[in-house]
């Protein structure tokens, strides 16, 4: 995947309004724009939920598509980003389904840290590893909220539309995950209850 610059994402936050209506008239290169600012966004958050390089630059390029397809649908003032993001999710979740086996190869690399890990410390990069494994490892539900929430930064009230569920299950998903994550990597900051294993909701 050739990666794109997001300078636009440097642009002033009513650009992606004035982008969006461009684009619902037709402006090719107002939607160009929209791609250049979520472009890796999307697809490094759908790369945490396949797991696999190849299928998350489809869902991605996928994704992009039936926007531009479906930007008469967009209601003007909405959030596009959760819009775009819901779309993605829709793609994933087909595409799961559509899936006879679901085993899948181990990412070569999560959040772009490659290369940084090649300049850390032994200890830090041991850390890095243990952390996006730990990720890797978490319930797909509760994978994707826990990324749109700490990733992407969305409120609870636009995971929940992303992930089509409620507000209060968009939160309690991403408490799980957190707590899951404090098992694996830190179970001394957990109450002692809580550290035998998962409470049940």
């Amino acid at each position: 995947m050739s990666r794109r610059v997001n300078a636009s994402n440097r642009s002033h936050p009513d650009d992606e309004t004035c982008w969006v209506r461009s684009a619902q008239a037709g402006d090719r290169q107002a939607f160009a724009q929209l791609v250049e600012r979520y472009w890796d966004r999307l697809y490094r958050w759908l790369y945490h939920l396949a797991q696999d390089r190849h299928t998350a630059e489809d869902l991605t390029q996928e994704t992009f598509l039936k926007a531009l397809a479906g930007l008469d649908s967009f209601r003007a003032g909405s959030n596009f980003r959760a819009w775009l993001f819901r779309i993605g999710h829709n793609n994933f979740v087909n595409r799961k389904r559509g899936e006879r086996h679901g085993n899948h190869p181990l990412p070569e690399d999560v959040s772009g840290t490659a290369q940084v890990r090649a300049e850390v410390a032994a200890e830090q990069r041991e850390w890095l590893e243990r952390v996006e494994s730990a990720v890797a490892s978490l319930p797909l539900d509760f994978r994707a909220a826990l990324l749109l929430r700490v990733y992407e930064g969305l409120s609870f009230r636009e995971v929940a539309r992303i992930l089509r569920t409620t507000e209060e299950t968009a939160r309690w998903r991403v408490f799980k995950a957190r707590q899951l994550l404090l098992q694996q990597l830190a179970p001394e900051l957990l109450p002692p209850k809580t550290r035998d294993g998962p409470e049940t909701a």
